[in-house]
């Protein structure tokens, strides 16, 4: 069986290190950058205690490197910009295990280097078609070192390389993305607040909200929201320190400790901080009439306001690893099998994950009141469906999971 896949991102690099290991599967993993180019990467992510699950269920060794990279996600606070506290939620109430945060670069490297071998890096993908003989085969073409290379006849090809997937555009055509109303800027500073910040917290003023935590080995992420219209593009007077600061500045008295020093240490990033617009897409894990699947944000470009991005490229990877690993050792080889698997293992969790992470979003949108928007997250209801997001993955497990 000879299988592609189409980036090394996070469900890239966990696929290639578990298919690797198959005996009788030809596995090529094309990367775009070379394996210390980590310039992409240069902020970074809180990842849901349902990846946590989901990677030591799939590949337990992987799963302790990467906890060992970063610190843990085990509580949940908003406040005010002033301080008043609004929620405060350890997150043992509802998840099973404490998720993570880490740097995007650190995430790169200890999931490549997971993969070894598996991985071949300054690839860039020349064309990627239905190959001639049918069948759903495909075929890539791409440059590396300045020679062209091509793979014929693909039984299996995968899409994981990210929103803007070539692969997806060369078969179905890039999603129409819907945008969510909201802006974003993230940054990553080193940690100077003296214990002020420390795992992940949320501070709103009105709809504009700031969050925080720190990640190894000595850095603070800093994430900022504010309304926009959507698909509207971003304006320049939003990205100076005049308006960051007014826009975080409580109306009535002084801000916190915590988010002085937020705002200090943001506006004093602002030409290396990254600005995009909160957006979604249409779900897509395989296609019709060819063996592609596509995992992660290929599959489902997703709003963050509940970091599932990076989670929910996780358990795709995880789910797509232990189905073809079951099927392919059970001698099941039939790529649409695997991709019907797949796709019934996955869609209505990553359906329910963006549904939440949109409603959670209430508080970011024009003319929110957080003070509201935040009570009723503190009830059975939605405490409820955060418990079911962080504890009921989805996998397609029929039988004991093998090690790598």
């Amino acid at each position: 069986m000879k299988i592609v896949i189409i980036g090394a991102g996070v469900a890239g690099a966990i696929l290639a290190r578990r298919l690797a290991a198959l005996p009788g599967v030809e596995l090529h993993c094309l990367e775009r950058v070379g394996p210390d180019d980590h310039s992409e990467a240069g902020t970074g992510l809180n990842v849901g205690p349902n990846a946590v699950k989901a990677l030591r269920l799939c590949d337990a060794a992987l799963a302790a490197e990467v906890e060992a990279a970063s610190l843990p996600w085990k509580h949940w606070q908003i406040a005010l910009t002033d301080g008043t506290v609004l929620f405060d939620l350890p997150l043992s109430q509802v998840a099973d295990n404490p998720g993570i945060r880490i740097r995007w670069s650190a995430l790169y490297r200890v999931l490549r280097e997971g993969a070894g071998a598996a991985i071949r890096y300054g690839c860039e993908i020349a064309s990627i078609a239905a190959a001639t003989g049918g069948g759903g085969r495909t075929a890539v073409r791409y440059l590396q070192g300045g020679v062209e290379h091509r793979i014929d006849d693909i039984d299996l090809l995968v899409g994981a390389d990210g929103r803007y997937s070539a692969t997806r555009a060369a078969f179905s055509g890039l999603p129409e993305p819907r945008h969510v109303g909201v802006a974003i800027l993230r940054t990553l500073v080193p940690d100077t607040s003296a214990g002020l910040i420390d795992d992940y917290g949320q501070w709103f003023n009105g709809p504009h909200r700031l969050l925080a935590f720190r990640v190894p080995p000595g850095h603070v992420y800093i994430a900022a929201t504010y309304p926009v219209e959507p698909g509207a593009p971003l304006r320049d007077e939003w990205k100076t320190e005049a308006t960051m600061r007014a826009t975080y500045q409580p109306a009535q008295g002084a801000p916190s400790a915590q988010v002085q020093w937020l705002m200090d240490a943001m506006c004093a990033n602002l030409p290396h901080s990254h600005w995009a617009r909160m957006q979604e897409s249409d779900v897509l894990f395989g296609e019709a009439d060819s063996n592609v699947m596509y995992l992660g944000d290929s599959a489902h470009g997703m709003a963050p306001t509940l970091g599932q991005g990076a989670t929910q490229a996780m358990e795709d990877a995880c789910a797509a690893a232990l189905i073809l690993e079951r099927e392919i050792r059970a001698g099941r080889r039939a790529p649409r099998g695997w991709l019907a698997l797949v796709d019934a293992a996955r869609r209505e969790r990553i359906r329910f994950a963006m549904a939440l992470s949109i409603t959670a979003t209430d508080t970011m949108l024009a003319g929110a009141d957080p003070v509201a928007g935040t009570r009723w997250k503190t009830g059975p209801a939605f405490l409820g469906d955060l418990s079911t997001l962080f504890r009921d993955v989805s996998l397609g497990q029929r039988e004991p999971v093998p090690a790598p």
